[in-house]
């Protein structure tokens, strides 16, 4: 995957704009999206009412695609069937990271397949009990980011290191 272009967002309320701003690596994002355990993934309904609950998830830096899995009759799968723009965060609150882009159900049986492989990998060894056909069972959701906002929530690095990536479609 290419990596998205870093971008200084527009923040000059904040002292976001010095000339002392360097941008984020793209790396730093793709870390915290690999390690983090639980993601607070945000839906909106056909009729504008938001929707946020923590997720289990999957990030694929190679694919820049974001992988969940929920029941079929929940409110997200029924929130994006409706409307597709999706966000999934960290859980981080000092070095806080949101991905917006548009999420879908996977379809195809070998992508998923090697989705329920990534998920099994990374939460297996928090919940041995989760297996393959559980998450067959369920709906899988793949985000297609389109964009990426990262701040650092400390006074000597906000200014200065606040990003946002754009990923080319």
């Amino acid at each position: 995957m290419a990596h998205p272009r870093a971008e200084r967002p527009h923040m000059p309320d904040y002292g976001v704009g010095t000339s002392s701003w360097a941008p984020l690596p793209w790396s730093w994002a793709a870390e915290r999206l690999a390690a983090t355990r639980s993601f607070w993934f945000v839906t909106v309904s056909a009729d504008g009412r938001p929707h946020a609950l923590p997720v289990w998830g999957v990030w694929d830096d190679d694919e820049a695609r974001f992988a969940l899995f929920c029941a079929r009759r929940a409110r997200k799968a029924r929130n994006l069937a409706a409307n597709p723009r999706a966000v999934v965060t960290i859980d981080d609150t000092v070095e806080c990271l949101s991905v917006e882009g548009r999420a879908a159900p996977v379809d195809d049986a070998r992508r998923a397949e090697r989705w329920i492989e990534r998920y099994l990998a990374k939460y297996r060894k928090i919940s041995p009990e989760l297996s393959a056909d559980f998450l067959r069972g369920n709906l899988l959701v793949e985000l297609a980011p389109e964009r990426a906002f990262a701040v650092i929530e400390r006074e000597e690095e906000f200014a200065t290191r606040a990003t946002r990536w754009v990923f080319e479609p």
